[in-house]
């Protein structure tokens, strides 16, 4: 009797401790399938879009250095950089005579600079490349003439169409009539639609060439720079110190 109820606990034993292995190999397996989808959801997070018409990572200044943001407003490449500008191409490295050296030029790379050396990285924020003098090659630019430009009358600034403008004495053919303190026409993608840095009233804003204010005046400067272009966004200040990128809807970054 005492052998049969021995084998009985025995066979008991046996049974728990395989379902308690294969429990345990269960929950494994379940967790072993986590960290792919934690994975994905935070790049998702870290890449959020917010607005399809401006870059995912955007150069930020913290004190002294820059960084990049994505749209959400969060560090996601350390500011660590005395200059840092946008993912875009570097048609010196896109031409060099370096073969190995050409594929830092594409817009998936961005220029750095630190303790006065350049780099391009990725945009995980690794350095990827350093860069040389002896990489560089020569831009080559196609000229495109434009169609806008601007025209001082009695001290003020307007906007005339070249191909249109004959006579400054007929108010008709004038774009925009002057009557701003400061134009200049960004250089961006779109000849027939540019956007313009205006002054007026002692503060800057933007407008198009139909005199629709796309940006407020309420900047004490707006950059003329490539910004636009690159990344369809202004760089702007409202104390002539910090300045800081904005959107076409005015939303700052």
């Amino acid at each position: 009797m005492k052998k049969v109820f021995s084998f009985i606990l025995i066979l008991l034993s046996v049974i728990l401790f395989s379902q308690v292995k294969s429990l345990k190999n269960n929950t494994l397996n379940s967790k072993k399938n986590l960290p792919k989808q934690a994975v994905k959801q935070k790049k998702e997070k870290d890449l959020i879009v917010l607005n399809e018409d401006v870059p995912l990572l955007i150069p930020q200044k913290l004190t002294e250095n820059f960084g990049y943001i994505n749209q959400a407003g969060e560090f996601i490449i350390k500011p660590e950089y005395h200059i840092a500008m946008f993912f875009a191409q570097d048609c010196n490295l896109l031409n060099s005579p370096n073969p190995k050296a050409r594929k830092f030029g594409t817009p998936d790379f961005a220029t750095v600079e630190k303790n006065n050396i350049s780099y391009r990285i990725n945009k995980s924020g690794k350095r990827v490349y350093q860069y040389k003098s002896s990489d560089l090659g020569k831009c080559k630019k196609e000229f495109k003439k434009q169609l806008f430009h601007a025209y001082i009358l009695n001290g003020h600034y307007g906007i005339i169409e070249d191909a249109k403008f004959e006579n400054p004495a007929d108010y008709k053919q004038y774009k925009i009539y002057p009557q701003y303190e400061y134009l200049h026409i960004l250089e961006g993608n779109d000849l027939s639609n540019p956007m313009i840095v205006a002054s007026y009233k002692d503060k800057f804003g933007v407008i198009d060439v139909n005199n629709n204010i796309i940006i407020p005046f309420e900047y004490s400067d707006i950059k003329r720079n490539f910004s636009w272009k690159i990344a369809n966004m202004f760089e702007v200040t409202k104390d002539d110190k910090s300045y800081y990128y904005i959107d076409s809807n005015n939303k700052a970054y």
